[in-house]
């Protein structure tokens, strides 16, 4: 299941958890999604959004 957000297409970004003695360790950071079913060409749809995206299509709809 890719973690990506099915409108603006925000995905997983890596980086590196530093500590006080300035070691590296990997680490990701995940998009919040949330699954949503809406209507697209008058069916219904479950898509994966992200909160950003979520707020947007509440406030169209």
């Amino acid at each position: 299941m890719a973690a990506r957000c099915d409108i603006c297409g925000k995905g997983v970004m890596f980086g590196h958890r530093v500590s006080h003695a300035h070691n590296l360790t990997k680490r990701k950071w995940k998009p919040n999604l949330h699954k949503i079913t809406i209507m697209k060409n008058g069916k219904k749809v479950r898509v994966k959004v992200c909160t950003k995206c979520l707020r947007k299509v509440q406030k169209v709809v």
